[in-house]
C-alpha cells in the first residue's frame, strides 16, 4: 500500500516529508517483530502510528491494547500490565490476568512510556529480552509474544540523564525509531488540517464552514502551535461554534491566538524546547560571569602595579598569563605590551610604564560565537565524545548534536 492510500485509510492529513518519512518508516518496520518508539511533542498524533503498524503486521488479527502509562497509579501499574494473584495485596479479592498476558500473540502501545516507575522499567525489559514475567504475588514464570510500540512526548535521554529511565530499556525500545514532527514544521499542512477540521464541525454542526482571510492564514502558519494538531482542532471548532461570521479576520484570530505576539519576539534558536534553552542560558551566563572575574583580576593587578610598583619582569609574566585566560574564554588573544623600564636616579625608585590593555580587548559579543567556542573545547577537551562533551556542557547528548549539524562542527 502507498503512502496516500496509508493516510487516507488512517485520516492522516498532511504532505510534509517529515510526515512521509514517519509514514514510510512504519509502513516498512510493520510486518517485523521489531519493538518500535515514537517520539514527538504532545498532540501530534503518536497514537496513529501503532495502529497502522498493527494493522499492517502478522499480528492484526491479535489484540492491540493500548496502555496510557501516565494515567495508571504507581502503586497499580505492576498489576494492570503483569497481572497478580488473588490475596497478593490488599483489595486482591481474586487472581487477575495483565495486558502482558490478555495481549499474548498481538501488540501493546505503551503511551508516555518515561511516566514508568524504576522498578516496572525492570520488569518491561524483562519481557522485551526474554519474553518472561510474574504476576504480582506469583513465582510462577509466565510467557508471552507480544510486540511492544512505545511512545513519549519527553526527551528520553534527558531522562536517563536524571536518573528516570533506564539507559538499557531505551535502547532495547528505541529499535526503531520514529520522530513525528511538530506541526510548527509541517508549513502548508496546517492549513490542510484547518481546511479538515472547519469542514468536519461545518458539518456536525450543521452550519457554513470558516474560513480564513489571507493575513489570518498568514497568522496560522506562523504561529508556534505548542499544543500541535489538538490545539490547532480545538481552535477551530472555537471558530466554527462561536464566531458569526464565517470568514475570519486577523483580528479575531488574535483572541484565540493570545500568545501570538510573544511568538513575534526574537530567539537565540529555532525548535528549541523550554528544559534546552534553560541549559544554554545556563552555560552563556556562566561564559559572562567568567569573563567577569578575569577582568576584574585584571583590574586589580593594575591597580597593585600602580600603587605598590613591582618589577617588570614579574609584570609582564602576569599580564601574560591573564591575556591567555581572557583568551580561553572570549577566543581573543592580545599580545601584552612590553613594559618599558625606567632609569631613574639614584635612589629613587623604578616605576614601569604601564598601559590599560582594557583598551585593546575587542572581544566578541555573540552569543552563538560563545557556544560554538564551548562547544569545540568541549569536543577537544574528550577527544571527540560527544556523550562526555554534553555532559561537560551541562546540555543533553541530542541538543549537542543537533548544535553540532546547526553550526557544521563535524
Amino acid at each position: 500500500m502507498d503512502i496516500q492510500s496509508i493516510k487516507q485509510r488512517f485520516g492522516i492529513i498532511g504532505n510534509s516529508p517529515q510526515l512521509h518519512r514517519a509514514i514510510d518508516t512504519a509502513r516498512q518496520v510493520a510486518p517485523t517483530d521489531l519493538s518500535v518508539l515514537i517520539t514527538g511533542e504532545s498532540g501530534t498524533g503518536k497514537e496513529v502510528f501503532p495502529q497502522m503498524i498493527h494493522q499492517f503486521s502478522s499480528r492484526k488479527h491479535g489484540k492491540y491494547i493500548p496502555v496510557n502509562c501516565g494515567a495508571i497509579p504507581e502503586g497499580t501499574i505492576d498489576s494492570e500490565l503483569f497481572g497478580h494473584e488473588k490475596g497478593s495485596f490488599t483489595g486482591a479479592y481474586e487472581s487477575r490476568k495483565g495486558y502482558f498476558e490478555v495481549a499474548n500473540q498481538g501488540t501493546i502501545f505503551l503511551d508516555e512510556v518515561a511516566e514508568l516507575p524504576l522498578f516496572t522499567q525492570v520488569r518491561l525489559l524483562r519481557v522485551l529480552e526474554t519474553g518472561e514475567f510474574f504476576k504480582v504475588g506469583s513465582s510462577k514464570v509466565l510467557k508471552t509474544d507480544v510486540r511492544v510500540i512505545a511512545a513519549s512526548n519527553e526527551d528520553l535521554i534527558r531522562a536517563i540523564e536524571e536518573n528516570r529511565f533506564r539507559e538499557d530499556l531505551y535502547y532495547r525500545l528505541n529499535t526503531v525509531p520514529i520522530n513525528i514532527p511538530p506541526l510548527r514544521e509541517r508549513g502548508e499542512d496546517i492549513l490542510l488540517l484547518f481546511k479538515k477540521f472547519a469542514t468536519d464541525f461545518a458539518e456536525h454542526y450543521r452550519m457554513p464552514p470558516v474560513k480564513l482571510t489571507d493575513e489570518a492564514k498568514e497568522m496560522f502558519v506562523n504561529y508556534r502551535w505548542p499544543g500541535n494538531v489538538r490545539q490547532l482542532k480545538n481552535i477551530t471548532e472555537q471558530l466554527s461554534i462561536i464566531e458569526q461570521k464565517r470568514l475570519v479576520d486577523a483580528e479575531t484570530l488574535r483572541k484565540y491566538l493570545p500568545d501570538y505576539n510573544l511568538e513575534k519576539l526574537p530567539a537565540l534558536y529555532k525548535n528549541m524546547d523550554e528544559k534546552n534553552f534553560s541549559s544554554e542560558r545556563e552555560i552563556l551566563y556562566k561564559i559572562l560571569f567568567d569573563m567577569k572575574n578575569d577582568i576584574n583580576n585584571l583590574k586589580k593587578l593594575v591597580h597593585e602595579i600602580i600603587d605598590k610598583g613591582a618589577d617588570v619582569d614579574r609584570i609582564q609574566k602576569d599580564n601574560k598569563q591573564l591575556m591567555e585566560t581572557l583568551h580561553e574564554n572570549t577566543g581573543e588573544y592580545i599580545e601584552p605590551a612590553e613594559a618599558e623600564k625606567t632609569q631613574s636616579a639614584p635612589g629613587k625608585e623604578e616605576n614601569p610604564t604601564i598601559e590599560d590593555t582594557e583598551e585593546y580587548i575587542e572581544e566578541s559579543l555573540s552569543l552563538q560565537d560563545k557556544e560554538i567556542e564551548l562547544i569545540k573545547k568541549a569536543l577537544d577537551k574528550h577527544e571527540g565524545k560527544r556523550k562526555y562533551a554534553a555532559q561537560d556542557l551541562g546540555i543533553s547528548e541530542r541538543t549537542l548534536y543537533r548544535k553540532i549539524k546547526e553550526y557544521n562542527l563535524e
